[in-house]
């Protein structure tokens, strides 16, 4: 998916909210567990009540493999389901991948040779060599890590050098030397405030994916006060605010409920670029 075609889909939709497909086996409705494949009929009720509310959907690929094998199958089913029935949904495989460069060739290959993912999230941490694999596929886009929602993102993100300069704000320097606007998007946490300002700075016109909004405590509206560009350039994620409001017979109802929620609070945004 191009980033034209990514922002044709949020302007239509007037949203720019992604789903996080954060499956946990453990939290979705027990009349689910009478189900040949749980996780997948879980994703699949999800993904049919929420699709006319976001542009993109965000399986955290943890959450699949940590139930081996049948877990891969849901995962493989959740993706071709995605594909195959909403055509216009940008797929992000949450794999946070990085490692030295034949390794990260084979999860590169992993990701995108095998499956009909648009995205795959990557620590950038190894360097350039770790993240050029994923760059090669035309149409894909690689997703680094920048600055992180979660408290333990001051421990390295946020140190600077002797220059002043922050850890988070050299790896979003250099790594407009490996890709453009057309290949590379950031994850930012939506805790992280104000900082979207000196962000909108370095990439002014990349599209950042945003989680930590909803039960993590991030703010949408003021994610969307600092981080907007022109064309929208945000992807915010809300996982278990849709997933695992409702735990009854009812929960893909209630969930797109939230979907339509968020998705009316974001088309007013939108309605002032």
């Amino acid at each position: 998916m191009t980033k034209q075609e990514l922002y044709n889909n949020i302007l239509q939709k007037q949203s720019f909210l992604c789903v996080g497909l954060d499956t946990d086996i453990q939290k979705i409705p027990q009349h689910l567990l009478q189900e040949d494949d749980p996780v997948f009929a879980f994703n699949k009720a999800i993904i049919d009540a929420t699709a006319d509310y976001c542009v993109a959907y965000k399986p955290n690929l943890a959450f699949y493999e940590s139930l081996g094998v049948k877990g891969q199958i849901a995962l493989e089913k959740t993706v071709d389901y995605i594909s195959n029935h909403y055509p216009g949904q940008f797929i992000i495989a949450d794999a946070k991948r990085g490692d030295i460069g034949n390794t990260s060739t084979m999860y590169a290959r992993a990701v995108f040779n095998h499956s009909a993912f648009d995205a795959v999230t990557v620590a950038p941490y190894m360097g350039e060599d770790s993240v050029k694999p994923f760059l090669i596929y035309p149409g894909k886009w690689v997703i680094l890590l920048a600055l992180t929602s979660n408290k333990g993102s001051q421990d390295f993100q946020l140190t600077a050098d002797v220059n002043g300069e922050r850890l988070f704000e050299k790896v979003l320097k250099k790594s407009q030397e490996w890709g453009n606007d057309e290949q590379l998007m950031y994850v930012v946490g939506a805790t992280q405030g104000k900082s979207f300002e000196e962000i909108r700075r370095i990439v002014p016109n990349h599209f950042l994916l945003v989680p930590g909004v909803g039960a993590q405590g991030g703010s949408l509206e003021e994610v969307a006060r600092y981080g907007l560009n022109r064309q929208c350039g945000l992807l915010v994620n809300s996982s278990r605010q849709i997933l695992y409001t409702d735990t009854t017979e009812r929960f893909a109802d209630v969930a797109r409920e939230e979907a339509r929620k968020v998705q009316q609070e974001m088309a007013k945004y939108l309605h002032n670029l």
